[in-house]
């Protein structure tokens, strides 16, 4: 073989061996990010997220990417947004905003690990056996906030205290919205108050609940924690200062948009937790022995 064809030959032999040495590296991992709120939202969400990701030594868009899904307080699309993230497939499925998108997740999936943060009761909601233990696919984060209804009663009772005729809104549609409403209901009980529910799951829904407000014009509101307040935020709000009518919402957000007052657990704090855990499932642990939190 002539020199100047065998200087060829190995040239395009070396072309070649990255080419394939690229082919042969193991494809960056995928997080799947379901959220019931709106990406607009979920800002400050997802940024809580992603810390706890790096926390754990996963960073987005240097060794793990995440793709992200948002029903926009649409609570029916869940199911099959979370069946398009498994079918990619995800090596983590995050499942945030509420039961809703964490019960959607756990039914789209029995084998890829899910990580939730939700308002209500995992177990209670079949989606672990136990906090301690949560022996399936699925752990995470869950702000369990009934204890908090009688608190946001009582300091609504001192802004307002000639009060008689409480309304609480709440969407009966999710898990968290319905034990919210029996929470509510037992504090007023308890505090002797006259309660009146309202209940919206859409933004017609609210529309209509606060039309029946008009009419029964109760002397201060309870807001509900759900994906689809959230999403319509500022209506809510202008709803209520059209009103005139003193109200509690359960996040800051809502304070921070022009309502009245808020109290409530640390979100963000909950989201981080949830990207720590994804962070460590991507290592290797199994949802089944991480603790879900509260």
């Amino acid at each position: 073989m002539r020199r100047r064809e065998f200087i060829t030959l190995v040239g395009g032999a070396a072309a070649v061996w990255p080419l394939v040495a690229r082919a042969q590296q193991p494809a960056m991992p995928v997080v799947g990010f379901l959220n019931a709120r709106s990406a607009k939202d979920t800002t400050r969400l997802v940024a809580a997220f992603k810390k706890g990701l790096e926390e754990s030594g996963s960073s987005e868009g240097k060794n793990v990417s995440i793709d992200y899904r948002f029903a926009d307080g649409r609570l029916d699309r869940l199911p099959e947004l979370a069946a398009d993230l498994v079918r990619r497939p995800v090596t983590v499925l995050a499942a945030t905003g509420g039961a809703n998108a964490a019960v959607a997740a756990k039914g789209a999936t029995s084998t890829i690990p899910v990580v939730f943060v939700i308002g209500g009761d995992p177990v209670g909601l079949g989606l672990a056996a136990s906090l301690s233990h949560p022996g399936g696919n699925a752990t995470g984060m869950t702000i369990i906030s009934g204890d908090l209804a009688p608190k946001r009663l009582g300091l609504l009772r001192e802004l307002v205290p000639n009060a008689t005729l409480f309304a609480a809104l709440t969407n009966p549609n999710t898990p968290e919205g319905r034990a919210r409403s029996a929470d509510i209901h037992a504090a007023t009980e308890a505090l002797g108050l006259k309660l009146r529910f309202l209940e919206a799951s859409d933004e017609a829904g609210l529309e209509s609940a606060f039309a029946t407000l008009a009419n029964d014009k109760p002397d201060a509101l309870l807001v509900g924690s759900d994906a689809v307040f959230d999403v319509h935020r500022d209506k809510l709000v202008a709803l209520v200062a059209a009103m005139a009518i003193p109200a509690i919402f359960q996040f800051r957000d809502f304070a921070a948009a022009g309502g009245l007052m808020s109290y409530d657990p640390d979100i963000l704090d909950a989201y981080r937790q949830a990207g720590v855990y994804a962070g460590k499932i991507l290592k290797g642990a199994s949802p089944a022995d991480l603790p879900s939190l509260r």
